[in-house]
């Protein structure tokens, strides 16, 4: 298999914690041709997500990429106490013109493997919502220089949405909620496991 094949577009999230492994990579992130878009960001996690990741914090650079093998390589070398998060998206569900700005980012996983069936009755419940702007399935990687109690079991699983609105980041979270609700009235276990909401735009 080339590297080709082994690469994914995706979402970053790596902690920024104010000292000098955050800020250069915050530098390094702005310039590169890699990242499409870079924002400064609230992380909020679910009480089911808490557990395995007890070692979050509040805020995070959130970064959209384009080639995953690098962002791998930006973290191994800017490594944190705090974990930072990949999302590769294996599957890109949908993306369309949406009004308003990107002001929320979701992210869920899904308790089982789901069929291809499944899949498609979440991507069509998704697509029904007018304010999500990209919908994607995909795996997440993390790295942390501190071992993690608790392996997360759901890694293969991953539901990322990009929300569009005017509206605050509050609104929009309850948006998504129902959203996850909708989804589950349909016998499909998506858990949110992180909620990302955007405070600045920094590329």
């Amino acid at each position: 298999m080339s590297q080709l094949e082994l690469s994914y577009f995706g979402y970053v999230c790596a902690p920024y914690l104010h000292n000098h492994e955050s800020v250069e990579l915050k530098e390094k992130w702005a310039s590169s041709k890699n990242i499409e878009k870079l924002y400064f960001v609230t992380g909020t996690f679910s009480s089911e997500s808490k557990p395995y990741f007890s070692d979050s914090t509040n805020h995070y650079l959130l970064a959209k990429f384009k080639d995953s093998s690098i962002i791998s390589n930006d973290l191994a070398t800017h490594n944190q106490e705090k974990t930072s998060f990949v999302f590769n998206i294996r599957d890109d569900l949908f993306e369309r013109e949406t009004k308003g700005i990107t002001n929320f980012v979701s992210v869920y996983y899904l308790e089982y493997g789901e069929s291809g069936e499944d899949l498609q009755d979440i991507a069509h419940l998704l697509i029904k919502r007018d304010k999500i702007h990209i919908a994607g399935l995909g795996f997440m990687d993390t790295f942390c220089t501190v071992p993690s109690k608790f392996t997360f079991p759901y890694n293969d699983n991953i539901v990322v949405i990009e929300v569009t609105s005017e509206k605050s980041h509050q609104s929009v979270k309850k948006y998504c909620d129902e959203t996850r609700r909708d989804i589950n009235r349909k016998g499909l276990t998506m858990t949110n496991l992180v909620s990302l909401s955007i405070l600045d735009v920094l590329k």
